[in-house]
């Protein structure tokens, strides 16, 4: 039988990406974190944990650490009515989402949950490709990803089609686009990025030119707020969705690229297929809020 002192050990060196900081969560000694790890380790007759900085689960490690977070999911469920403590009463969730549905739609959907559910969250923030890869590794109990088909032991809810039009403030486009987006002129022309893992512009250009020219200057900006600000500083160009694009469009702030030419992107909500009333909570908010401000299809 497993002994969940010993993964919640696990988990939390593995959340917290080192001993020490898992101690300080636990309330424990370095010490005693360590101990609990070679415990399970010496019980399975296998490393659960590869000993680099920051130490990172093994495979084991990670369907171990998916296992312990299930079970603690549903424990939680079991307490929620109970007369427990203050703070013991409050569950925490941890889910991934990528960062523009983060600036624009997500969160105004999750909060009127959060006191409601006695819940905190636990983000992690990663490119709409990736997110899904967080929940396969058990990382998180659910995701908004670009997946349609969930995997095993997982649901999904399709909830909507976020839109990114190719941007850029009307000094930059006259300068670096008089006759509109080619080859020529994407290859000379700085753009603006999320970071390395954002596939949007690349799939956006690769749509619309047939390629994408990874050796044109590019800022990289990781905060979708700020990505904005940069192309409306006519740093750069960049593929903004329409849910921050709107009012700077109206008013002339920023002019499209592409008229009519959207890049579209569909969006799923993704959990673990287990008897949880928090989960279906968390799943019905954002349904209802991506059915308001995304396209149905």
């Amino acid at each position: 039988m497993l002994d969940y002192k010993l993964l919640e050990a696990l988990a939390a060196v593995a959340d917290e990406g080192g001993f020490e900081r898992a101690a300080r969560r636990l309330n424990l000694t370095q010490s005693a974190v360590s101990q609990r790890i070679r415990q399970l380790e010496d019980a399975l007759g296998q490393p659960v944990l590869s000993r680099g900085k920051p130490p990172r689960p093994t495979e084991h490690g990670r369907a171990l650490i998916a296992h312990a977070r299930r079970v603690a999911l549903l424990e939680a469920e079991l307490n929620a009515g109970s007369a427990a403590p203050a703070a013991a009463s409050w569950r925490t969730l941890p889910l991934a989402v990528n960062a523009d549905s983060l600036a624009t739609w997500f969160t105004a959907a999750v909060l009127p949950a959060l006191r409601r559910e006695r819940v905190t969250l636990d983000l992690k923030v990663a490119d709409q490709e990736l997110t899904f890869g967080l929940l396969r590794a058990g990382e998180v109990a659910g995701c908004v990803a670009t997946r349609q088909t969930p995997m095993q032991g997982c649901r999904a809810r399709f909830l909507g089609v976020m839109r990114y039009h190719c941007l850029a403030a009307p000094d930059f486009a006259r300068e670096f686009f008089p006759h509109g987006l080619t080859m020529d002129t994407v290859g000379c022309a700085p753009a603006v990025v999320f970071n390395r893992d954002d596939t949007v512009h690349d799939r956006f250009l690769e749509r619309a030119l047939g390629r994408s020219p990874r050796q044109a200057p590019r800022h990289h900006v990781p905060d979708s707020e700020r990505f904005v600000d940069f192309v409306l500083g006519g740093a750069g160009y960049g593929l903004v969705p329409h849910l921050q694009a709107e009012a700077h469009l109206r008013a002339g702030r920023l002019v499209d690229l592409a008229p009519g030419n959207p890049l579209l992107v569909p969006l799923s909500w993704h959990c673990w297929a287990v008897p949880s009333a928090l989960l279906a909570a968390v799943e019905a908010a954002l349904a209802e809020a991506a059915g308001r401000v995304l396209l149905a299809a």
